[in-house]
């Protein structure tokens, strides 16, 4: 498992998206980083998972084997040294026992010498034998579970990490969701604007000629005149009306021809009448660089008629009548119904959710148009009556907005606005927009300052209407901004007039508190190669957390370890590398019986004796067990490691009268004992145990100050 989402990782680190367009807006940024982003997350998910297990070997299997070979191997060892010598004596007893008296007094003394010697080597390994056991029975009970404790420790770490890295992650997860989110709206936005554009090219598939632009291109046929006859060859063409010129680029290039593209003068053009040549769609150049004419084909009669106008031939150009609508223009008339739609929209409907986004009846809103625009009587509807729903007045606004005879925000300026929106300097954004705000028509800045304020007002109720400046911009992007030129890529700066809206949305106060120092021009923006100022959303380059010591040794141990801890609480010393401390975010689950009285609760801060008694386990596993074990009255060994530690030292004393003896408790609860008491280990009663809650008192006891707890602390005299 581990392995495959490591492949994983790598899959997703090495993948890249392919954009349409030349420029990228933040929330697509933010989506092609996310899987370099999820990819670092899984790579440190993966990473703590190996040191745990690595934490298995080092901590738990490799202890424990080190504990069977040396304490229960040399046991062993002793057991047989025990035996040998037990079956040698007693086998030099038997032969001792069965000498005749009758032997020489030298020759007895002699035989008592090597059983008394054989005695000595008996007793010696008996006792060896027997200490040993001791040892290892009293050693086991803490050589043993401290390796078990200390792997739980390292599990526990690494499922802590999993909920840190969650915490990390949601609030990522929100961002990059918002920017999945705007980044779905332009998409719809977007394709309903492509599929208009496609439907009408549909309609005029062969429309050539870009409308405002004076250069024509596309395929023609040339007529090529050779020895063996005439063929016709195909060419693409570009002619510039002002300079007058024709470029022509061949596209059956044979192999070995020499023909590159041709630039061309022309001088006249006249259309090619039928009957003259057998070929249809026919018209005639002439060009200053070849003597004679060219006689050109095009792909139908249409198209024919479009090159002929761009090169102003002689034969007349036949228009088919075009009905157009009478377009809607920005007069009086329009400005009051933008401010009844306004005033109806904010007096009943500012709180609907999804007000704007939510379409009318094409029949109620043309019947509201052609009722408010009539020529008889222009505004004469009363907008506040039931007669007229929000989703009918808001999809009027936008269809006024949107059928104007130049949009709100002009053609001029359009290309400079979608620029701007494209800039990677967010200070260069607003002070561009500021500035071209300021170069619209009066009457279009007026009507945008109109159209902005309602817009911002009805964003301050988003938690009701669900309608954000992001989604307003998404809305209104295409209605307050088109191109000049219905074309692809003119539908993919769609996303980047939506962002326009938007920052004129956010930013309302500062843009119409005035124009900008200098209307001359915009801020020249910084060059590319210059940092990106809007930083895209990350998570794997967060702030690591702080975190607390994880030994809890005493001064004069911590300060000797010290230079040899890594960031990660590891000894580089010994080579184990040691699980991070554990973080716990969430309070812990209450204990049996509440919070002790007296005391504030723990307040999801982790107990420091718990974490100082963990530090000493594993710095003792990291010790090997090689230092000097004092042992006390009831058998556990009371070595370096269990000395007081400083975190301890700064603890409280806990308030008197709430502990009394060790095993004492109140209501049928056991009572925690203070920090400063040393642990009893108490064996299973062989009889019917005492009172529930009265455990057996030691004989005698002294009492000796306890420094760290300020309190006193009872142990068996015997210490």
């Amino acid at each position: 498992y581990s392995s495959a989402v490591q492949k994983f990782s790598q899959t997703l680190q090495s993948f890249q998206f392919d954009f349409i367009g030349d420029t990228l807006t933040d929330d697509e940024i933010n989506i092609a980083e996310s899987f370099k982003e999820f990819a670092e997350l899984l790579q440190e998910v993966e990473l703590e998972r190996s040191m745990m297990v690595q934490n298995a070997s080092d901590l738990l299997i490799k202890p424990l084997e080190n504990f069977r070979k040396e304490q229960i191997g040399f046991t062993k060892e002793r057991k047989k040294k025990f035996e040998k010598d037990g079956e040698k004596f007693y086998s030099m007893l038997d032969r001792h026992l069965h000498l005749s008296s009758k032997k020489k007094e030298s020759q007895l003394q002699e035989a008592d010498l090597q059983v008394d010697k054989e005695r000595h080597n008996f007793f010696e390994s008996s006792l060896e034998y027997v200490y040993q056991i001791q040892e290892v029975q009293e050693s086991k009970k803490f050589s043993i579970v401290e390796p078990v404790l200390a792997f739980l420790h390292s599990l526990f770490t690494y499922n802590n990490l999993t909920v840190e890295l969650t915490q990390d992650f949601l609030p990522y997860k929100q961002q990059l969701q918002l920017s999945l989110q705007n980044t779905r709206n332009h998409f719809s936005s977007t394709r309903e604007e492509l599929e208009d554009l496609k439907k009408r090219m549909k309609e005029a598939p062969l429309t050539c000629k870009l409308p405002g632009q004076p250069t024509i291109e596309g395929y023609l046929y040339t007529q090529e005149k050779w020895a063996l006859g005439i063929s016709w060859v195909k060419y693409y063409c570009q002619y510039e009306k002002e300079a007058k010129t024709l470029r022509m680029t061949p596209m059956d290039q044979k192999p070995g021809a020499k023909q590159g593209t041709l630039d061309l003068t022309l001088k006249s053009c006249v259309r090619r009448k039928t009957d003259s040549i057998d070929k249809r769609f026919c018209f005639d150049i002439e060009t200053n660089e070849r003597s004679g004419t060219i006689t050109l084909q095009a792909l139908s009669e249409a198209n024919r008629r479009l090159w002929m106008e761009a090169m102003d031939g002689k034969e007349p150009i036949y228009h088919s009548p075009i009905t157009k609508q009478e377009e809607m223009e920005l007069n009086e008339v329009g400005f009051k119904f933008v401010r009844k739609c306004i005033n109806a929209v904010e007096t009943k409907g500012i709180t609907t959710e999804g007000v704007y986004r939510t379409v009318g009846s094409n029949i109620q809103v043309q019947k509201l148009l052609n009722a408010f625009f009539d020529p008889k009587c222009p505004g004469d509807v009363d907008l506040q009556s039931g007669d007229w729903d929000i989703k009918t007045i808001t999809s009027s606004l936008k269809f006024y907005l949107r059928n104007l005879s130049e949009p709100v925000m002009t053609y001029k300026l359009h290309k400079e606005l979608v620029q701007a929106a494209k800039s990677e300097n967010l200070d260069y954004r607003l002070g561009a927009i500021h500035a071209l705000v300021y170069k619209l028509p009066d009457k279009n800045r007026e009507m945008l300052e109109l159209l902005i304020q309602h817009l911002v007002n009805v964003c301050e109720h988003s938690r009701e209407n669900l309608m954000s400046p992001s989604n307003m911009g998404v809305i209104f992007g295409p209605t307050l901004m088109r191109a000049q030129e219905d074309t692809v890529a003119a539908m993919m700066n769609i996303k980047f007039q939506n962002i326009v809206v938007e920052i004129l949305i956010e930013h309302f106060g500062k843009i119409y508190s005035g124009p900008p120092e200098d209307t001359t021009a915009p801020p020249v923006p910084p060059p590319r190669v210059a940092a990106r100022r809007h930083k895209p959303i990350t998570i794997s380059k967060r702030p690591l957390r702080e975190r607390p010591v994880f030994f809890g040794a005493s001064v004069e141990e911590s300060g000797a370890d010290r230079h040899s801890q890594t960031p990660n609480g590891s000894s580089s010393s010994i080579g184990v590398e040691l699980p991070k401390p554990l973080l716990r975010s969430r309070p812990p689950a209450p204990r049996l019986g509440g919070d002790e009285p007296g005391r504030p609760p723990s307040e999801g801060r982790p107990d420091p004796r718990a974490e100082a008694e963990v530090g000493k386990l594993v710095a003792r596993l990291q010790d090997g067990g090689a230092k000097p074990a004092s042992k006390a009255a009831n058998g556990v060994v009371a070595g370096p490691a269990l000395r007081t530690s400083t975190l301890q030292a700064r603890r409280p004393a806990p308030r008197p009268g709430i502990y009394g003896r060790e095993g004492e408790c109140y209501d049928g609860v056991p009572k925690p004992r203070s920090h400063g008491d040393k642990p009893v280990i108490t064996r299973p009663p062989v009889r019917p145990p005492d009172p529930p809650c009265r455990a057996p008192v030691p004989p005698r006891l002294e009492q000796r100050p306890d420094l760290t707890a300020g309190t006193t602390e009872e142990v068996p005299s015997s210490v």
